[in-house]
C-alpha cells in the first residue's frame, strides 16, 4: 500500500465531499451528488484563502482514499507556541482497516513538526469509541473536555 499525500485543490472538492458524506456517524448532514451544493465550493475557497488551513489528501494508485483538515494555530499560550489541529479525518469506507488512517495521522504529525508545532490536537464525537482507541494507539490522550455550541440561524 503505497500512499502519497498532497494538499487538496479546488478540483478535489467533489471527492472530499464524497468521503465526508460516506461517514455513517457524521451528524453534519453532508450530501454527495451532482451538482454539488455551492456551499461546499464557497467553503473550500474560504479555507484556501486562510493561511495555515488546508485539506490533505491521501492517494493510492492515483485515487483519493482519505483526507483530513490540517490547521496551524499560532497563539500566546505555551510561550507563543503553535499547535496543529486535525479534523474531519476520513478514509474511504471500502478501504478502512488497511492502515490508511494510521499513515494519514503519522503524516499529520510530521506536518505539525515541520511547522514547529508543540502539539497536535483533535476532537472526536463521544460515540466514536473505535476512533478513540485508534487515536490512543497513536499516542493521543483524552486530556481535555471539549464542548460545542451549535448556532442556528435566528428567525
Amino acid at each position: 500500500m503505497a500512499l502519497t499525500f498532497r494538499t487538496a485543490g479546488r478540483d478535489d472538492v467533489p471527492e472530499i465531499v464524497r468521503l465526508t458524506a460516506d461517514d455513517a456517524l457524521s451528524t453534519g448532514g453532508d450530501v454527495y451528488g451532482e451538482p454539488l451544493d455551492p456551499l461546499y465550493w464557497d467553503a473550500f475557497d474560504r479555507m484556501a484563502a486562510q493561511p495555515g488551513n488546508s485539506i490533505v489528501l491521501a492517494e493510492q494508485d492515483g485515487r483519493i482514499v482519505g483526507c483530513f483538515q490540517f490547521t496551524v494555530t499560532h497563539g500566546l499560550a505555551r510561550r507563543g507556541a503553535a499547535r496543529a489541529t486535525v479534523e474531519a479525518v476520513k478514509v474511504d469506507g471500502a478501504l478502512r482497516g488497511q492502515g490508511i488512517g494510521s499513515a494519514m495521522m503519522r503524516h499529520a504529525i510530521a506536518l505539525a513538526r515541520a511547522e514547529g508545532c508543540v502539539m497536535v490536537q483533535l476532537t472526536s464525537q463521544t460515540r466514536r469509541t473505535d476512533a478513540h482507541r485508534f487515536y490512543e494507539r497513536l499516542g493521543f490522550r483524552a486530556s481535555h473536555v471539549g464542548m460545542k455550541l451549535l448556532l442556528t440561524p435566528e428567525a
